[in-house]
């Protein structure tokens, strides 16, 4: 698999600030979009995960799942974006797809395995997923949504997890 370099941030260890650090991240497939990040919001699960404050944390770790930006890349079968849209990722960017749960659009409850957008196994590049706290991120197409061209994007990339947090038990 092709894969190019992008600048991030990451800890090296629970005791260590995160600091610059160079990830790769895969070239686009059939159902990809790479999206330049323009803003990640700061969330305190990404500093408990990076104190490894609940164990199992893969380092070095790249934090960031409130991640909002412009696509800059999309696979030859995307169909819900074009290059130049607004979009965002939030803390899950891959499950099975096939099983229950995700059928019934309930992919956190995957019941062969939910990838979390960082610290989760990477079945493209293997290692450990990397988050928002990056220049880009190459996401399969069904986990980005789309962000409409009037909200403020700093303001909108909490809503990837408070907002939804707050949303979906009222929903449900």
């Amino acid at each position: 698999m092709n894969t190019k370099d992008v600048k991030a941030y990451a800890a090296q260890n629970a005791e260590t600030p995160l600091r610059e650090f160079t990830i790769k991240r895969r070239e686009v497939t059939a159902h990809d979009v790479e999206i330049e990040i323009l803003f990640c919001g700061i969330c305190h699960s990404d500093l408990h995960q990076v104190h490894n404050d609940f164990g199992g944390t893969m380092y070095p770790i790249v934090p960031g799942h409130e991640i909002v930006g412009r696509a800059t890349a999309i696979g030859d079968h995307v169909t819900k974006f074009k290059v130049g849209d607004l979009a965002a990722v939030g803390c899950i960017v891959d499950s099975c797809g096939k099983c229950r749960q995700c059928e019934a659009d309930l992919e956190q409850f995957c019941e062969v395995e939910t990838t979390f957008s960082f610290n989760s196994p990477d079945k493209y590049l293997g290692g450990a997923t990397f988050g928002g706290y990056s220049e880009s991120i190459v996401t399969d197409e069904n986990y980005v949504l789309s962000v409409p061209q009037s909200l403020d994007l700093a303001g909108a990339a909490p809503l990837l997890c408070a907002g939804i947090t707050v949303y979906s038990p009222l929903k449900h």
